[in-house]
């Protein structure tokens, strides 16, 4: 079953990291791909996404027309700052798997979630 590892943190703790701090938390992210995706769990490279201030975010009016605006305009400090899809047996080996990544500066949760599939 397909899994979404969701890593969540501050962007802007990430984007304060010095170059020598940044290198070294890619190093730990580049070692568990290493170990993961030889074993065929994690099925893309991921999608690591640019910081907040370049979203768009796209909701209904009240008339149910789109409207858009810039940013997420979310009144949260955490945002979702990359994505993972997991191939795995179950939530629990899934949840196994991210609870390896490296936490580090500007990434303090994993969600994993369920992917669903449609037929």
């Amino acid at each position: 079953m397909q899994y979404a590892m969701l890593i969540f943190g501050d962007d802007q703790e990430w984007a304060a990291l010095s170059p020598a701090e940044e290198q070294e938390l890619m190093t730990q992210i580049y070692g568990w791909y290493e170990r993961w995706q030889p074993t065929g769990k994690v099925t893309n490279d991921g999608a690591e996404l640019q910081p907040r201030e370049t979203a768009k975010t796209v909701r209904a009016a009240a008339d149910g027309t789109p409207v858009t605006t810039d940013g997420p305009y979310l009144e949260l400090k955490e945002v979702i700052g990359a994505v993972i899809m997991l191939e795995c047996d179950d939530v629990d080996e899934a949840t196994r798997i991210a609870a390896s990544w490296p936490l580090g500066a500007g990434m303090s949760a994993i969600e994993v979630r369920p992917v669903m599939i449609r037929e």
